[in-house]
This record gives C-alpha cells, structure tokens and sequence, in this order.
C-alpha cells in the first residue's frame, strides 16, 4: 500500500498561554462566544446525551479544536450546530431570482 505524506495544518502561536492554535480554534471561539450571548450555555447542566463515537472521529476533534473534555466537545459540537450560518445555503436559494430584464448595468 502507497505511503501518504501528512496534511500539516498550519498553526498560529495563541496570544497568552504560548501554546499552538489552530486556525479552526479562533472560529469555535467565535461560535462559542455567540452561544454564550443567546444565553445557549447557561442554566443548570442536567440534560444527559450519550453515544458512542469512532475513535478516531473523536480524537481528530479533539486535535482539532483543543478541547481535552468529552462534554466539552459535544457541547462546542452542539453550539456549532446551534448557532450556525446559513448564508451559504440562502445565497444558494437565491439563484434564478432576479429578474432577467433587470438592468444590472451603470
């Protein structure tokens, strides 16, 4: 079986703590920042969801986004979910609605 040379993922020095970040970690800051604001994070942690993972999936979650804790990471998962942009989606929706005798030229 043909050898692969590893993807290497560039990373950028954090701020503070001196560790490596990945360019994904800034975006799940900004996904979790937002989470906190909509008030998603808040109240007393009592619902309880399991499952079982690969894991494989798990472990490259875990290097990816820098979150060691297993509840840390379905919950950084479910605010990804919770709060994402569904622009792309939309903007895919609006292809064929302008109208074709609108003059888009100055």
């Amino acid at each position: 079986m043909p050898k692969t040379a590893a993807v290497r993922t560039p990373r950028v020095p954090a701020k503070r703590t001196g560790k490596p970040v990945l360019p994904f970690q800034n975006s799940l800051g900004e996904v979790l920042a937002v989470a906190e604001q909509r008030g998603l994070l808040s109240g007393a942690r009592t619902h309880v969801i399991r499952g079982r993972m690969p894991v494989s999936l798990v472990e490259q979650a875990k290097m990816r986004s820098g979150i060691s804790s297993d509840s840390k990471l379905l919950e950084a998962a479910l605010a990804n979910l919770a709060v994402a942009d569904d622009y792309a989606q939309w903007l895919l929706a609006q292809r064929g609605t302008i109208h074709p005798e609108l003059n888009l030229e100055f």
